[in-house]
């Protein structure tokens, strides 16, 4: 079999595992909480099946042997011979998470682990379930697997068309390998929709002595596809399916996405007749400027719909991370011994993909200090008149060009006193300064490098990483954090975050000759400030902006470029990074763009302060500043 089918069709099955995983994991937590929910504990078996299934056409017999343990442990519940316990829920899990581990390996090797026959038999001995036999037993329930035993079938054709596709593109002398891989996986194929007896006529073919004909493998599966069993797949999958195509790395798009950038490459090509049509009439005298103005407002609407298309492409929701946190928020209730439940909200809102790959770890910590710190022990909540479990809430809402995540909590709020003790402690702020500030400045202060109000270190927080590693993570996707913590009342973390990281809103502004671009989200507000308002504090100038001392840097001296005559007012852009604001001095403010930024490359990739560069409508190149970093 040819290797890059091979490699398409694991990562097929690992696409498919991988999701069976998450229904499985999904329905087990909603179980745990509802152990009559005749619903979730149907959708755990059928997944466990499915999986079994999957795990037995690329022959992956260890992980069909922990399935199958689990499989008879579910069934055993469905049929009443058995509770639905935390603990039997608890195995599954495990059995989950060892499948995880070996999906995880056969994406780095491409085919199942060597070592996983003795982990399975440990699993499987855990159910109660040592005798390897039972894999070819049929379940009592088999009957009512339903719509789950429905869906293999269609898949199951498919795979059957690939294989005669592979076998009558192989040369006669093609190595043997690949035609008894190919009969190997038909067989398979066959077996797991319940069709023993053809599955052993291949597998009678592929053990046959000598190298076997492509050609007999073809004539073999052929009149299995188009005769009784295309006539079953049709019926059970409802009518005829258009072959579908290996999944490959990416984005999985829906059909209307890509009809509308089809859509827009039409619209663009229509607009360039359009200018070869006014190229013409300009020529015959017609009225230059006023075609030109027409076609720029042509292009300037089709290039702003491409863009959202675009977008629309590069999106995900960020189910795809919520999806993760239930079983996490289960382990640490049974960790800390503190009863609560997770309830999202928002699971479909999307956002950028770069955005989701990277807001699982920021949220993760979010959520343990909550777990740890902010949620207070049942006895405890009881004597505050709250109930015995609590409550965490993480939510996503679209807010304009951004996308809003937060995690709240009903714990005990951030206590100022321990904040204002620590703080002191290592040292973060003077004696002076903690005593003029407010609760709100306090409650800034576990941003700092460093801040932890844990004695000890734990597996879940206190490890001298805290909120500042949140909020740099944040931050370099271009977004904010914000906090609001109520005593006794709880804790809501939030961020705002850009809808995408493809396009950029940024500024333009001149200094020391040059133009250089600030993101708008990084910009609070521009202020022209008299020179005589300016304090010097130390080696360093200030100006109060609104009752608060905003620290002044002269952008043109930061970034190594001569400093022009400066007379008037200064041209002041206060700017947020790190959690503190700055007031930029420019020689110039110039004009708000949208613009897609690219990474320096070469010698200049990694240059400190530099978040991209993008092109000019004159052709100059416009560098964009990271403000976060170069103010450091």
């Amino acid at each position: 079999m040819r290797a890059s089918y091979v490699n398409e069709f694991i990562e097929q099955f690992l696409i498919e595992c991988h999701e069976l995983v998450e229904q499985a994991t999904h329905d087990l937590l909603a179980l745990e909480e509802r152990p009559d929910d005749r619903e979730r504990l149907d959708g755990a078996f059928r997944a466990f099946h499915t999986l079994k299934g999957a795990a037995g056409i690329v022959e992956f017999e260890a992980m069909e042997t922990a399935l199958h343990a689990a499989e008879e442990v579910l069934s055993s519940a469905r049929s009443g011979k058995v509770a639905a316990t935390p603990v039997l829920i608890s195995d599954c899990l495990t059995c989950l998470d060892q499948v995880v581990q070996w999906l995880d390996a056969m994406e780095i090797t491409g085919e199942p682990p060597a070592d996983a026959g003795p982990v399975a038999e440990a699993i499987a001995k855990r159910f109660g379930q040592t005798d390897p036999t039972l894999r070819d037993q049929e379940l009592p329930a088999e009957a009512e697997i339903g719509a789950h035993g429905d869906d293999l079938r269609p898949a199951a054709f498919q795979i059957l068309r690939e294989q005669i596709a592979l076998l009558e593109g192989a040369e006669v002398d093609a190595p043997a390998g690949r035609t008894v891989s190919a009969l190997r996986v038909a067989a398979n194929v066959l077996r797991s929709i319940g069709r023993g007896d053809e599955a052993g006529q291949l597998d009678h073919l592929a053990l046959r002595e000598g190298v076997p004909d492509p050609g007999l493998a073809v004539a073999a599966i052929r009149p299995l596809l188009e005769g009784r069993l295309a006539i079953a797949g049709t019926e059970a999958a409802g009518g005829p399916r258009e072959p579908t195509e290996p999944a490959g790395r990416g984005v999985r798009v829906d059909v209307e996405r890509i009809d509308a950038l089809v859509y827009l490459a039409g619209e663009l090509g229509v607009a360039k007749n359009a200018l070869a049509h006014a190229a013409s009439q300009a020529r015959d005298g017609a009225d230059v400027a006023g075609l030109l103005k027409d076609q720029y407002a042509v292009l300037d609407r089709l290039v702003a719909e491409l863009q959202l298309a675009v977008l629309q492409i590069r999106v995900l929701p960020l189910r795809q991370v919520f999806q993760r946190f239930p079983r996490l928020v289960r382990e640490m209730v049974l960790s800390l011994g503190k009863p609560a439940h997770l309830v999202t909200e928002g699971e479909g809102t999307e956002a950028d993909k770069a955005i989701v790959d990277n807001l699982f770890e920021p949220l993760l910590h979010v959520i343990r200090n909550a777990m740890d710190h902010g949620i207070e022990r049942p006895e405890d909540r009881l004597a505050a008149g709250k109930p015995p479990s609590a409550t965490i809430r993480l939510t996503a809402k679209r807010d304009g060009e951004h996308v809003s995540v937060a995690v709240s909590d009903d714990g005990g709020g951030i206590d100022i006193e321990s904040v204002r003790r620590v703080a002191l402690h290592r040292g973060l702020v003077d004696i002076e300064s903690l005593a003029a500030l407010s609760d709100a400045e306090v409650t800034e202060l576990i941003f700092a490098p460093g801040f932890s109000t844990a004695g000890t270190v734990t597996n879940l927080s206190g490890r001298g990483v805290g909120m500042d590693a949140v909020r740099t993570a944040i931050e370099r996707l271009g977004g904010r954090v914000a906090l609001d913590s109520r005593a006794g009342q709880g804790t809501t973390v939030s961020f705002l975050l850009p809808f995408t990281l493809l396009i950029s809103r940024v500024m333009t502004v001149e200094a020391g000759g040059q133009v250089f671009g600030i993101p708008l989200e990084a910009i609070v507000e521009t202020v022209r400030v008299p020179r005589k308002a300016f304090s010097r504090i130390g080696a360093a100038q200030a100006f109060v902006l609104r009752d608060r001392t905003v620290p002044l840097v002269d952008l043109a001296l930061a970034l190594g470029e001569a400093r022009g005559p400066r007379q008037g007012d200064a041209n002041i852009v206060v700017a947020s990074a790190g959690g503190h604001l700055a007031g930029l001095e420019v020689d110039r403010l110039g004009e708000r763009l949208d613009v897609m930024l690219k990474p320096m490359e070469g010698l200049l990739s990694g240059t400190p302060g530099v978040a991209g560069t993008t092109l000019l409508g004159d052709g100059r190149v416009l560098i964009v500043l990271d403000l976060a970093e170069l103010l450091q």
